[in-house]
């Protein structure tokens, strides 16, 4: 069934509403703090555990990315792959991910392979028959 003509119902688990989002200071502090990190080409994904963990999303975005319109770009591309990709992935984790200046210019399957690299790095992916071709 094409995603255009799936029901409501059927795409309500692929929205990312704000119990999805880390928004408090102190989980982004969290991540950091833990150290677990892995690096991609156009971005950074720090993972955080513990109480409360359950796979939100944090995005964040420096001046170095550019100025505040290639900054939302950044952050809307990096919750746009999060949220489609979301299904696929396990684990009582947080995700923060840094975006990196590239990612503003780099192409969407570029980011899509990038994150996809990333979150198999921090070992955060479901083993499918699909994930291993």
């Amino acid at each position: 069934m094409p995603h255009g003509s799936a029901t409501r119902h059927e795409r309500q688990d692929e929205g990312l509403p704000a119990a999805r989002r880390l928004r408090a200071t102190g989980l982004f502090a969290e991540a950091y703090a833990q150290d677990r990190c892995s690096r991609g080409r156009y971005l950074l994904l720090w993972t955080r555990r513990g109480a409360g963990a359950a796979l939100r999303v944090g995005v964040v975005t420096s001046r170095k990315v550019g100025n505040a319109v290639q900054r939302a770009k950044a952050r809307r591309r990096l919750r746009e792959v999060f949220r489609r990709h979301r299904a696929g992935l396990q684990g009582e984790v947080d995700l923060v991910f840094v975006a990196r200046a590239s990612l503003v210019k780099a192409t969407w399957a570029d980011v899509v392979s990038d994150f996809l690299q990333v979150v198999d790095k921090a070992g955060l992916r479901k083993v499918t028959a699909e994930s291993k071709i």
